[in-house]
C-alpha cells in the first residue's frame, strides 16, 4: 500500500483514550466526533500500544479488548512505519522536541502527516501538538479541540 494514498484523519492517543472512558474530561468529545464524522481514522501501532497500555491502567481489560477489536473491524486505517525509512526520522524528532519530551507514538503521527500532506489530528493533548510541526514548518489542526 503507497501511503500518500492514504486519505483520513490522523488519530491520537488521548482522543482513542477519551472515547473509551467515561471518566476522562474529553469523553463527550470524543464522542460526538464517533457519532458526526465520517472522514476515515488512521493510527500507526506505536499509537495502538500506547492506547492499550493506557486503556489497561485507567479502564481495564475490557477497554483494551473493544479497542483493539474496534481497529480489527476497520475502526481504522493502519499506517505501516517502514523502520528503513523512519526510524532515522523518529530519532531526529524525538531529539528535536525533547523539552517537551516527544515520545514514539507523537513522533509516529509526525511522520504520518508528513506522508499523508496534512495534519488534521483528532488529539486531547492540546500542548504538544500545537507545537509539533510537520515537515518542520507546518502546524496541526487539532479537529477535537479546535479552539484550544
Amino acid at each position: 500500500m503507497k501511503n500518500t494514498r492514504i486519505k483520513g484523519v490522523i488519530a491520537d492517543t488521548g482522543f482513542w483514550v477519551a472515547s473509551a472512558n467515561q471518566k476522562d474530561k474529553y469523553h463527550k468529545d470524543a464522542m460526538v466526533v464517533f457519532e458526526k464524522f465520517r472522514e476515515p481514522l488512521i493510527v500507526t501501532w506505536p499509537v495502538i500500544t500506547e492506547v492499550c497500555h493506557l486503556l489497561g491502567l485507567r479502564v481495564g481489560l475490557n477497554a483494551q479488548m473493544m479497542f483493539l477489536k474496534n481497529i480489527e473491524l476497520g475502526g481504522a486505517i493502519i499506517f505501516e512505519l517502514d523502520q528503513t525509512r523512519f526510524l532515522h526520522r523518529m530519532h531526529i524528532l524525538m531529539k528535536k522536541y525533547a523539552d517537551l519530551p516527544m515520545d514514539l507514538a507523537d513522533a509516529s503521527l509526525v511522520i504520518l502527516a508528513e506522508e499523508l500532506g496534512h495534519g488534521r489530528i483528532l488529539s486531547t493533548d492540546q500542548r504538544d501538538f500545537r507545537t509539533y510541526r510537520w515537515k518542520n514548518h507546518q502546524p496541526f489542526e487539532n479537529l477535537l479541540l479546535p479552539d484550544s
